[in-house]
């Protein structure tokens, strides 16, 4: 994993002007792009789309300085317009090139980065591995944007939104593993991108062959290997960083990857103020 990202960055540094079929590097170093561009965002702290971009106007400010037309500049870096290269450029350096070239700064650079793998050994990651058959996910959907670090708000009034009952009956409907009430995020962007938006559901698995009221969003799910992650302390904290974990510890020192599919979090048990819990992280994955 640590080997394949260094080689993407090598990759991205050598065609920074040109357009980067992320989707073919990943297929050359025998990975898919959902679970390189999942890993870089989640090991590097910003999405990979976004680092390109930060790398390519790094790059594009020492052309600037020259004495390159603008058009010229503009197009060596893929941009059809001198208008879309400025918003470009300033969206990273905070002023536009024209600034630059008058003034030589301010520049806000990107370094390129280099991935280590650090062992520290003094951490256990309670994990088992699942094979599930075809099964639905039944609840209540809404659109979020997705949140790092601490509660989602979003997610909080919608649960809130739900009346009492329909807790009880949603428990009721619940037929097969994970059991109860879950915490569903599905359609996540790929660079898992803080802001972007996700399909978030309030509800349970059933089976394929159950019934399900017509009023309720259902998430068709099929049969597939299930990673689950044991975690228990702070919440929601306990859960964040059990999820930063399987990026930094988990699957670079295993044999998985992960594969397009929600995510799932089932509560085993909690306070009353739910101030903390334990609870199981479900990810989908395949062989790597």
């Amino acid at each position: 994993m640590i080997q394949a990202l260094n080689q993407l960055v090598d990759y991205i540094e050598g065609h920074l002007s040109e357009e980067i079929d992320i989707d073919v590097v990943a297929v050359s170093l025998g990975m898919t792009e959902y679970h390189l561009r999942r890993m870089f965002s989640a090991l590097a702290g910003l999405p990979l789309s976004e680092y390109v971009r930060r790398r390519r106007m790094t790059v594009a400010a020492t052309d600037v300085l020259g004495e390159d037309g603008l058009l010229a500049i503009s197009v060596r870096y893929g941009y059809g317009s001198t208008e879309a290269f400025n918003r470009a450029f300033r969206s990273v350096h905070g002023v536009g090139p024209g600034h630059i070239r008058r003034n030589g700064g301010p520049l806000h650079t990107q370094p390129q980065l280099r991935f280590h793998l650090t062992v520290e050994g003094n951490t256990t990651m309670k994990t088992r591995i699942v094979d599930r058959p075809a099964f639905r996910l039944a609840g209540h959907s809404v659109r979020v944007p997705l949140i790092h670090h601490g509660p989602n708000p979003h997610i909080q009034a919608h649960i809130a939104s739900l009346p009492v009952e329909e807790h009880a009956r949603l428990k009721d409907l619940s037929g097969t593993d994970p059991k109860g009430l879950l915490q569903v995020s599905a359609d996540v962007d790929p660079d898992y991108k803080e802001g972007s938006d996700l399909t978030y559901l309030h509800g349970v698995v059933v089976t394929e062959t159950a019934t399900v009221p017509e009023e309720l969003d259902v998430i068709k799910v099929p049969a597939g290997t299930w990673a689950v992650f044991h975690a228990e302390g702070a919440y929601p904290e306990v859960l964040q960083s059990t999820w930063a974990a399987t990026a930094t510890d988990w699957f670079p020192s295993n044999p998985w990857r992960l594969r397009p599919g929600p995510s799932m979090v089932a509560i085993l048990d909690r306070t009353a103020d739910f101030s903390e819990a334990t609870c199981e992280l479900w990810l989908p994955i395949e062989r790597s």
